[in-house]
């Protein structure tokens, strides 16, 4: 395979992850503490494949037997302090290092054990080093919306880097403000001297303990945010950090699930419907929420193209988004 990265080959570098954790990973425990990979996955045929920004290679001379990924599966997910076996074979766990594993045991997964591992290093970018087309245009734009304090939307696929644009931003906020990070699995590391993180808790085995991105959105408002983050929105919390938006808590933002700008409106209809809402009762609150929509497109194994637009109703008064016509060059 001539176009596998050299470097995909066994060895290690210093990373951050704990010992424990790194003995824990068994034979993935080198892979995962090179400081280049951001995503690391076990398939159940024992591949290792891994992702540093240009997509997921097989890491060369490194064959995982299926007791050895059952060793690695199970004990991941305990040191998250949750369990996975037959019965729950589905799992994922937040460990320390910003690691966030995710599992599926046989029956569901048909070849053997999946372990799913995203890194998210202590490093956060600045916008500068995101490799974004036209920056000279372009991140101008993006630090006046954050000091104009303008609420921000931010769209993109898996791995497009939606979040990592939004804590680069954030991270022009004022420094006499304090920024409330929301999110279901911590990620996000402003450079910012006051930020308050907070992230979500699954229920234990005995189905209890559970704390929602809903439950966190109201319990932030009781802490004088200046600006509220919320990580991702994935279900019906969008619902509620809207509300939050649209009366007073100004200048911060979310990221959604969309594969272009266009898509953003039926993508936040899903997400109301979930809290019962339709298109129509959803588009009064979130027009008042959102300044900005903000798409991110992967371009090439690292530049990011962005694509703007703001959020209006139809005449039916759905929601919709009125893209911005790129800007030509003179």
């Amino acid at each position: 395979m001539s176009n596998v990265p050299q470097w995909l080959a066994r060895h290690s570098r210093p990373g951050a992850i704990s010992p424990v954790t790194k003995k824990q990973l068994g034979p993935l425990g080198d892979v995962v503490d090179d400081p280049r990979v951001s995503d690391v996955f076990l398939t159940g045929s024992g591949v290792v494949f891994v992702d540093t920004g240009d997509g997921a290679y097989p890491v060369t001379g490194l064959l995982v037997s299926r007791a050895e990924a059952t060793e690695v599966a199970r004990g991941l997910i305990e040191l998250g302090g949750r369990h996975v076996d037959e019965a729950s074979p589905l799992v994922d766990a937040h460990l320390g290092g910003g690691l966030r594993v995710h599992v599926v045991l046989p029956p569901v997964s048909t070849l053997g054990p999946e372990v799913s591992i995203r890194i998210q290093r202590h490093h956060t970018p600045g916008l500068d080093q995101l490799s974004i087309e036209n920056a000279s245009e372009v991140i101008p734009r993006l630090i006046d919306a954050v000091m104009a304090r303008q609420t921000l939307l931010i769209s993109g696929s898996t791995g497009s880097g939606k979040t990592t644009l939004l804590g680069a931003l954030m991270a022009h906020a004022g420094p006499q403000e304090r920024l409330v990070v929301l999110e279901d699995v911590a990620e996000l590391r402003l450079d910012h001297p006051h930020v308050v993180s907070l992230e979500c808790r699954q229920a234990n085995m005995e189905g209890v303990g559970e704390i929602t991105l809903s439950r966190l959105v109201r319990e932030s408002l009781r802490m004088r945010p200046d600006r509220l983050i919320l990580g991702e929105a994935r279900g019906s919390e969008i619902t509620d950090v809207v509300q939050a938006f649209h009366t007073g808590h100004r200048g911060g933002g979310t990221t959604v699930h969309a594969h272009a700008v266009s898509q953003v409106a039926l993508r936040l209809d899903s997400l109301a419907a979930l809290a019962g809402l339709s298109s129509q009762q959803f588009a009064r609150h979130a027009l008042g929420a959102f300044d900005l929509v903000i798409h991110v497109d992967r371009v090439g194994p690292s530049r990011r193209r962005l694509s703007f637009g703001r959020l209006t109703r139809t005449k039916k008064g759905e929601l919709d988004v009125v893209v911005e016509e790129p800007r030509t060059a003179h």
